[in-house]
C-alpha cells in the first residue's frame, strides 16, 4: 500500500521559510501589512496578554470564558508545540493546515512588498482568521515584548500583564523594570489594565505608565488574589478573592496544574467579567481550559511524564516548586534548551530535581544547544541525540512507577508530545 499523499501546503512552507530571517521590533511593517489586508483587526474587540511567563495560560483561560459565556472568541498564542494551526484558534479549534495555507497565500503578496517576518504575516493572518470567522472578541498571547510586539498593531480593549522575569534580555533590557516598561507598551490611553507582577520594581514601571496613561489599573496581590490554594496532578483549586465584587469567595477549579498558575486563571477571571463574561460561565470556562506542555502529564510504559516548557529560571523556579509539592521524588530529568537562553540558571534548578537527567535537543529546532555542551553543565548526565532516543533512554533508565520529568526548551516539549501521542509530525523547522 502507498503512503498517503500529504496535502500541499506551498504558502505555509514560504512562511516557514522566513523564520531564518527573525525578529524585527517595531510597528511600522506590520500596520502597513494589516493595511494593505483591509485591517481587519478593527471591528473585533481585542485583548491583548503579555507577560514573561503565564500569557499562554491566561490567553487560553479566557478565551474558554469568552467561549462560555456566548462569544465566538479568537486565540492566538505562540509558539506552538505540534502543529502552526493550533496558533489560530476559532471557537477551540486550531486552523486547519489548508485553511491557514489559503489565508498566507492572500497575505503574501502584501508581505513580500512591506518585507514582513514570519511573525508578523501569521499574525496578521490570524488577525484576518479572525475577522472572517466572526470572532467578536480575540485573545491575542503578546510575542516578546509588547511595546514592539506585531501585536501591539492593534487597539486593545483591555490589557493584561501577568509577570516579568528576565527572558529576552538582549532585547528587553538586563533589568527587571526596563522588562516592565516593555511590556507596559501594550496599554492604551483610559483602556484597563490588568496586571500580575508584583515584585516591588516592575509593577511600579507598570502602575506609574498606568497613571500616566489614565489606564485603570486593577493589581494581583491587592484589588484580587487566590488564596486556600490545594494543587494536585489533576489540576488547581483556590478561593477567588475580590473584596465588593460578586467573585469574592467564590471557589475556582482549573486543570492548570501549579500553585504559580493561581495569579495567571485569577488574572484570566478578572479579565473576563470585566468584558462581561457572566460568573458561572466564567467559572465554567476556567473549569475547562487545559493548556498543553504546562505540568501535562501523560501514564506511558506505567510511569508518569511530565511535560513542561520551563525555558528559563522564573518557570524553572515555578516548576521545581510543583514537583517538590506533587511528588515525592522524580526519578529522571530529559533537559534540552535554545542556545540563547540562560541554560546555566535553568540547569541549575531543574538538575537537583532527579536521581538522573538526560540532556538532549529538539530535533527540528535550529535553536537548540547541542547535547555534549549541555552535558558540560550537568556532570553526570546521560547524552541522546534526540527526543526518540532520549524517551529510549528514559525507559532503560527508570522503574515502573517512576516520574520522568521532560522540560525546557517549548520546541523539545512539543516533540515529545509527539512522540507520547502519536498523530502527524509537522515536518518543519521551529525557530520560533
Amino acid at each position: 500500500m502507498s503512503a498517503p499523499e500529504v496535502e500541499a501546503t506551498p504558502h505555509l512552507d514560504w512562511l516557514f521559510a522566513l523564520q531564518r530571517f527573525g525578529i524585527k521590533p517595531g510597528l511600522g511593517s506590520m500596520k502597513a501589512l494589516l493595511a494593505d489586508l483591509g485591517s481587519p483587526q478593527v471591528g473585533v474587540r481585542n485583548v491583548l496578554v503579555a507577560g514573561t511567563n503565564g500569557k499562554g495560560s491566561a490567553a487560553r483561560a479566557l478565551a474558554a470564558c469568552l467561549a462560555e459565556g456566548g462569544e465566538v472568541a479568537g486565540l492566538y498564542t505562540s509558539p506552538h508545540l505540534q502543529h502552526v494551526g493550533e496558533r489560530v484558534r476559532v471557537a477551540g479549534v486550531a486552523t486547519p493546515d489548508a485553511a491557514l495555507d489559503e489565508l498566507v497565500g492572500r497575505a503574501r503578496p502584501a508581505a513580500e512588498r512591506n518585507g514582513n517576518t514570519f511573525f508578523e504575516v501569521i499574525t496578521a493572518v490570524a488577525l484576518l482568521r479572525f475577522a472572517e470567522a466572526g470572532v467578536s472578541t480575540a485573545v491575542l498571547e503578546v510575542g516578546l515584548g509588547g511595546r514592539l510586539d506585531a501585536t501591539n498593531a492593534v487597539e486593545p480593549a483591555l490589557s493584561v500583564i501577568t509577570s516579568v522575569a528576565l527572558d529576552h534580555t538582549a532585547v528587553l533590557g538586563h533589568t527587571l523594570e526596563l522588562i516592565a516598561l516593555e511590556k507596559a507598551g501594550i496599554m492604551r490611553p483610559l483602556v484597563p489594565v490588568l496586571s500580575g507582577v508584583c515584585e516591588a520594581g516592575p509593577a511600579a514601571v507598570i502602575a506609574r505608565q498606568a497613571a500616566e496613561l489614565g489606564a485603570p489599573l486593577s493589581q494581583y496581590g491587592g484589588d484580587f488574589w487566590g488564596s486556600e490554594v490545594d494543587v494536585a496532578w489533576e489540576g488547581t483549586s483556590f478561593t477567588w478573592r475580590h473584596p465588593g465584587a460578586e467573585c469574592d469567595g467564590v471557589r475556582v477549579s482549573s486543570p492548570l496544574v501549579g500553585r504559580h498558575q493561581v495569579a495567571n486563571l485569577a488574572l484570566a477571571l478578572e479579565a473576563a467579567t470585566a468584558l462581561g463574561v457572566p460568573l458561572q460561565a466564567a467559572l465554567a470556562g476556567v473549569a475547562a481550559a487545559s493548556w498543553p506542555g504546562r505540568l501535562e502529564s501523560f501514564s506511558w510504559n506505567d510511569r508518569r511524564v511530565v511535560l513542561d516548557g520551563a525555558h528559563n529560571p522564573a518557570a524553572a523556579t515555578a516548576l521545581a516548586a510543583a514537583i517538590g509539592e506533587l511528588t515525592g521524588g522524580v526519578a529522571l530529568l530529559v533537559f534540552g534548551a535554545s542556545a540563547d537562553k540562560d541554560v546555566a540558571g535553568v540547569t541549575h534548578l531543574l538538575a537537583p530535581l532527579a536521581e538522573r537527567v538526560v540532556v538532549t535537543r529538539a530535533a527540528r529546532s535550529p535553536r537548540a544547544m547541542e547535547p555534549s555542551a549541555l552535558a558540560a553543565l550537568v556532570p553526570g548526565a546521560s547524552v541522546s541525540s534526540d527526543p526518540a532516543s532520549a524517551l529510549r533512554a528514559a525507559r532503560e533508565l527508570t522503574q515502573p512507577g517512576d516520574t520522568i520529568v521532560v522540560a525546557g526548551s517549548l520546541f523539545l516539549v512539543g516533540e515529545m508530545r509527539d512522540l507520547l501521542t502519536g498523530g502527524a509530525v509537522e515536518n518543519r523547522l521551529h525557530w520560533q
